[in-house]
């Protein structure tokens, strides 16, 4: 009897590797996942197709002078220079805050922390934060940053450079400890063991050798919060980035950032969208290329990282 099932499981396995029996319902499903592919990329492009041909125009025509130019109420003069000013030094800001402290709080939690019920408390909540819609981060640094700071220094009444450099750096610290978690556990056990092995302490073990073999993966996992930073909008409405036209005078670099009124490159394209006339429509359109732009370069940067330096272990 064992014999005869046997033959006939050999049969049936044969048959499907030669192609005799057809599965329709996994085909179906194939098709469909392709169909909804390719649907998706169709509106994609022409989304991007629509962007590209109405924002082209004004980057053709006016050239440097929109990257460089300011805010203004004539869209032939206004430009994206101090909106892009304003979101390079607040991903500065998030470069200086999320990244120091993000591999930090990892490091600890996959180095030095014990598997208690806390920890996993800790690791699983940081996970739910990185899912946490970004306006919620926006009411987080109104109330605590631009709060705390008002108190401290007396900033800009609803906020600063500072404030939202903050509130972007609060929103991309879950997704740094979780990047640079998953970088350190590809590190095998092995490799700690032997530095171990030798005498080497806790500390020099993961100095010398489980950061330097996890830096590419923990770079990438930066970079890409960095690019995320970069394109957020609502949290900034909320602390105070200007929609409208504003100008910061003489204002020296402190009080740049901590007191003038500033934008970003996000809320810059939203406030012309909401404008009727249709020439800041063309500037909102050239603004969003180039913040595409942007992050292309920043993406491929760390694609490129990531092939350069991953390990295959």
């Amino acid at each position: 009897m064992g014999a005869v099932l046997a033959g006939e499981t050999s049969s049936a396995v044969s048959a499907g590797l030669r192609g005799r029996r057809r599965d329709v319902a996994g085909g179906l499903f194939a098709a469909a996942l392709l169909g909804a592919l390719l649907l998706s990329l169709l509106i994609l492009l022409a989304l991007l197709w629509d962007v590209v041909r109405t924002g082209l125009p004004v980057l053709t025509d006016r050239g440097a002078d929109f990257l460089t130019a300011g805010p203004s109420a004539s869209p032939a003069s206004a430009g994206i220079g101090a909106a892009l000013i304003g979101s390079f030094i607040m991903v500065g800001i998030v470069a200086l805050v999320a990244f120091p402290f993000g591999v930090g709080a990892a490091v600890y939690l996959e180095e030095y922390a014990r598997d208690t019920r806390v920890t996993r408390f800790i690791s699983t909540n940081v996970r739910n934060l990185a899912g946490v819609p970004s306006i919620v981060y926006g009411i987080l640094g109104l109330v605590i940053f631009v709060g705390v700071l008002n108190r401290i220094v007396d900033i800009h009444d609803t906020g600063s450079l500072l404030s939202g450099g903050l509130t972007l750096s609060a929103l991309v610290l879950p997704i740094v400890i979780i990047t640079t978690s998953e970088a350190l556990r590809a590190v095998p056990r092995s490799l700690r063991e032997a530095a171990f092995g030798v005498g080497a302490t806790r500390w020099e073990v993961i100095r010398h050798h489980v950061l330097p073999a996890a830096a590419p993966g923990i770079v990438t996992g930066t970079v890409l919060s960095l690019a995320r930073a970069f394109g957020e909008t609502a949290p900034l409405l909320l602390v105070g980035a200007v929609t409208g036209f504003f100008s910061v005078g003489d204002a020296g670099a402190l009080d740049r950032l901590l007191r003038s009124p500033y934008s970003a490159l996000p809320v810059q394209i939203l406030a012309w969208t909401r404008l009727p006339n249709e020439a800041f429509t063309a500037l909102a359109a050239a603004a969003i290329v180039v913040m595409m732009a942007i992050l292309l370069v920043v993406n491929g940067m760390a694609l490129w990282l990531r092939n350069r330096y991953e390990r295959a272990w």
